[in-house]
């Protein structure tokens, strides 16, 4: 059987004093791990400059002892490193061809599409090896409305679910092919 005891007042106060005692002891704790860590932060973060520091010192000696010159004759303050980097920059940039200019993307993209009408539009050879022909698109879609296509068995349908009507196709949006706002503009041009 269940018997209830009265609290013991003097228990609950020494209770008590031990429980704001850990709290306190894990607040000094948190602040002094809080202040140990941004100490190992910032000396983390002074080395790494250091470190990066050094590198970049001996890759900058490593250039300039393989390009054979030090950096005190390329000095800006010395008046003749100043004429013989110019003259230095204009040779090298002299050596190097212009590049190309550059087509327009919109005309290569008109180009490609008469290349495609090309290809789509007349007879040519695929494989003239093997005798094989590219025919137009439009006699290949005669052909294909005369002799059909192969086509597999149809799986049992479904019963229709009640609500549901048989799905009818629609006439297609376009004819597989658009044109880019670059081609449909009228400029006169033949491609």
């Amino acid at each position: 059987m269940f018997t209830h005891k009265p609290h013991d007042s003097e228990h609950e106060t020494e209770q008590d004093a031990r429980e704001q005692t850990l709290a306190s002891k894990s607040r000094e704790q948190s602040g002094a791990g809080g202040v140990v860590f941004w100490v190992a932060l910032s000396v983390f973060c002074v080395m790494a400059a250091v470190l990066a520091c050094g590198i970049g010192k001996v890759i900058h000696a490593r250039a300039a002892q393989q390009n054979g010159r030090t950096m005190d004759a390329l000095s800006p303050d010395n008046p003749a490193a100043s004429s013989v980097s110019a003259n230095n920059l204009s040779g090298q940039t002299q050596s190097f061809p212009a590049p190309p200019p550059e087509a327009d993307d919109a005309q290569d993209v008109a180009n490609l599409h008469a290349r495609e009408d090309l290809l789509l539009d007349n007879y040519s050879w695929a494989d003239q090896s093997q005798g094989k022909v590219r025919i137009p698109i439009e006699r290949a879609m005669e052909l294909l409305a005369q002799r059909g296509l192969k086509v597999a068995p149809q799986a049992a349908e479904a019963p229709l679910m009640t609500g549901d009507g048989k799905p009818a196709a629609a006439a297609p949006l376009t004819n597989g092919f658009a044109r880019t706002g670059y081609e449909q503009e009228p400029s006169g041009r033949s491609f």
